[in-house]
């Protein structure tokens, strides 16, 4: 059992399968801490900053839109937290999990579907590769 989990999600359709992982994972009194990181682009000589910063918004408010769904499906008995970084994936997830203490990083293998797949996603196998804290990688049926 684990006093703290950090859960990264992307909003794909697999929530419901790492919600119950985690859920059976953590501590009677323990933490989940539901992440997702929202990318950032930069302006350019070929994007107006208005435009850009608008994506910006759009992007921030889809990750905390997706923190608060996976918030709602687990049990009121279990401690959630949620957070929202800007930053690259994979990175972001590492620096917060240790920051923060964890003990572990439950993640999905992908969102994607048809070829896409049969892989470990990008973001997925960049944490598994990088991080000091243990993984959990949560195969999407």
């Amino acid at each position: 059992m684990y006093n703290k989990i950090l859960l990264p999600t992307d909003g794909s359709g697999y929530a419901e399968q790492e919600v119950d992982r985690v859920s059976r994972l953590l501590c009677d009194d323990g933490e989940v801490i539901v992440l997702s990181v929202a990318g950032k682009i930069t302006s350019s000589a070929f994007q107006r900053k208005a435009k850009v910063k608008k994506v910006n918004d759009r992007m921030k408010r889809e990750a905390e839109e997706a923190v608060a769904r996976m918030k709602e499906m687990f049990d009121d008995d279990i401690n959630v937290r949620t957070l929202v970084k800007t930053g690259f994936p994979a990175e972001t997830i590492n620096e917060v999990a240790e920051e923060e203490g964890v003990e572990l990083i439950v993640i999905s293998s992908s969102g994607k579907s048809g070829l896409h797949k049969f892989f470990i996603g990008s973001v997925a196998e960049k944490v598994l590769k990088t991080s000091d804290i243990d993984v959990l990688l949560v195969h999407n049926n």
